[in-house]
């Protein structure tokens, strides 16, 4: 009974040990986690021989490559500006869109180019054999009838003639003209003074202009007339064309010759006797007149 008390009274003491020791090791096992870690139901991590539990964190969705759409372009009457709109990206040369949408020139519709009808063509064949000096000028529109289609400058003639200064004509009166010099000009001169022509001063080629006191366009104004005012031989002699004296026989003759012989290619020969504004110069011009009329006075 003795060793019975004993063992009572030694059991005793040590189990009241025991339990003090597991409640002491339970209650640091719930010390170390809060009240919400226990309570709120959370997945856990599993890091080895032990499992914790910690906060999930929200996960940003996994970053992709950005590829730029291409924007198709929308015609707008009030299209944003970037310094009207905020946000708005300014198109510099370094941007893919203006890349993708290359400037660029439309080509020149084939009927605005000119094409030279054949009449004008066959025309400056004929000028070149006459040994005619001249260059294709731009057409010439000054409004109303002053204008020229397809004009020349003629700055000589057959046989080294100068024309000074040089004379913007149509095509026809200057072959019409080139040829009359050479068939009827060159050898009369040639006859009464026994020298050939050097140079024609003319006073007007083409000239936008009215007929002195009507309303009627002149002839110049179609490049369809020429003035002449003296003609320069090769020996440096000067024949003026105004109305001769009564003993310039040579002058004379010459000067019938150039207004009869002329009237042979042209429709209009005016010269001195003629009126007052004519009275320095021979005027010659291919006007068109009903049943080929033709004046020459």
């Amino acid at each position: 009974m003795v060793g019975i008390r004993i063992g009572r009274s030694v059991g005793g003491p040590l189990r009241a040990r025991m339990l003090l020791a597991a409640a002491g090791a339970t209650l640091a096992t719930l010390s170390a986690c809060s009240v919400s870690d226990v309570m709120s139901p959370r997945p856990s991590v599993d890091i080895g021989v032990q499992t914790a539990a910690v906060p999930v964190a929200r996960l940003a969705p996994a970053p992709t490559a950005h590829v730029p759409e291409a924007a198709t372009p929308s015609v707008s009457a009030s299209s944003p500006t970037p310094d009207s709109t905020k946000g708005l990206q300014a198109l510099v040369p370094s941007n893919p869109m203006m890349v993708s949408y290359p400037r660029f020139t439309l080509p020149r519709s084939e009927s605005s180019a000119r094409v030279m009808p054949p009449e004008e063509v066959a025309c400056r064949r004929r000028l070149k054999r006459l040994g005619v000096k001249y260059q294709d000028l731009e057409p010439i529109n000054d409004g109303g009838a002053c204008r020229i289609d397809w004009p020349v400058k003629v700055s000589g003639l057959s046989g080294n003639i100068e024309m000074a200064p040089a004379a913007t004509l149509n095509c026809q009166m200057a072959e019409t003209f080139a040829r009359w010099t050479k068939n009827e000009l060159a050898p009369a001169a040639r006859k009464r003074y026994l020298t050939g022509i050097g140079k024609i001063r003319q006073g007007s080629s083409y000239s936008c202009r009215r007929i002195a006191g009507t309303s009627v366009a002149s002839e110049h104004s179609k490049g369809n007339a020429l003035d002449v005012m003296s003609i320069q031989l090769k020996n440096g002699r000067e024949i003026d064309v105004r109305k001769p004296g009564f003993f310039a026989f040579r002058q004379r003759g010459l000067l019938n010759t150039v207004r009869a012989e002329g009237c042979d290619y042209f429709t209009t020969v005016l010269g001195p006797g003629y009126n007052y504004d004519h009275r320095d110069h021979f005027h010659f011009d291919l006007k068109g007149r009903r049943n080929g009329y033709r004046a020459c006075k």
